[in-house]
């Protein structure tokens, strides 16, 4: 059996701090790089106006905002129309207060998620509402499983996905304990409903073969269920041993991460009653 499908990695990955991906999308990078976030998070200036809608925030680094601004001022840029978030994860709102701070008193949109949103107001969504500006239009896609508040966005100008967390530009998404893949697998399906051209990822460089992308995630967690149910029946039955066999080819720092991969799939075949689990053993049912 293949060990994958997904060969690219965020490992080493380079991207440059300020990017245009098309006349109305400017990329600019979160200055948060790391073993998740790959060179960081991308955030969006998205519209022709001179008040365009800024996408996810990243973390708060210090080193963010200066980048931000001269984004700003190269798109001839005075003020912000609002902050659209994709999620509450902290690498992509962390920042909210400092672009508030630069910014002044902005609306911040996103759908709630009460244990992540620490109690801030904000202006709600929800799936196939839509936020405007001149030049674009943003349509709120609900695709949990990464996060259960995760939003993508649809730019029919671009016929474009703003994919967050959802489809990055290398490697592929991470789905926390608190996630889930069964959710995850059918957001999927969801944005290859689109028939998007273009997809404008959180982590990692411009997608511009969308379609091809969405498919390939989807054969990749095929074949990763596929090779967790061979080592079940193998009679292998704790996660660690599992990673051991799945991910040979992946140096043991990422083994922990692997781990993640392997419980999501778990839990998304305890959901369909596939496996059983007792006490950290799991088995075919």
């Amino acid at each position: 059996m293949e060990k994958r499908v997904v060969t690219d990695s965020m490992i080493g990955l380079e991207l440059p701090n300020i990017d245009s991906w098309s006349e109305r999308v400017t990329v600019v990078l979160g200055q948060n790089p790391g073993m998740f976030t790959g060179p960081g998070t991308n955030t969006y200036l998205v519209g022709t106006s001179t008040r365009p809608i800024l996408v996810d925030t990243g973390e708060g680094n210090d080193k963010y905002m200066p980048f931000l601004r001269q984004a700003m001022e190269e798109r001839g840029a005075d003020g912000l129309q609002e902050i659209v978030l994709t999620h509450a994860h902290p690498d992509h709102n962390g920042g909210i207060d400092d672009v508030l701070k630069e910014y002044g008193p902005l609306n911040v949109t996103k759908k709630p998620w009460p244990e992540y949103d620490g109690g801030r107001e904000l202006n709600v969504i929800d799936d196939e509402d839509v936020v405007t500006t001149e030049g674009a239009t943003l349509q709120a896609v609900w695709t949990p499983g990464h996060a259960k508040d995760h939003l993508c966005y649809f730019i029919p100008e671009d016929n474009a996905l703003i994919t967050g967390d959802v489809v990055l530009g290398a490697g592929t998404t991470v789905i926390p304990p608190d996630g889930d893949l069964y959710d995850y697998i059918q957001s999927l399906h969801r944005l290859l409903d689109f028939g998007a051209d273009t997809l404008y990822p959180a982590h990692g460089p411009c997608i511009r073969n969308a379609q091809e992308k969405i498919e390939s995630y989807l054969a990749h967690r095929a074949l990763r269920e596929d090779q967790i149910l061979e080592a079940l029946k193998a009679g292998i039955e704790l996660i660690p041993e599992m990673v051991k066999r799945i991910y040979s080819d992946v140096p043991e720092f990422l083994h922990a991460a692997a781990g993640m991969s392997v419980d999501a799939h778990l839990r998304k075949l305890l959901r369909e009653e596939r496996v059983s689990k007792k006490g950290d053993r799991w088995a075919l049912t």
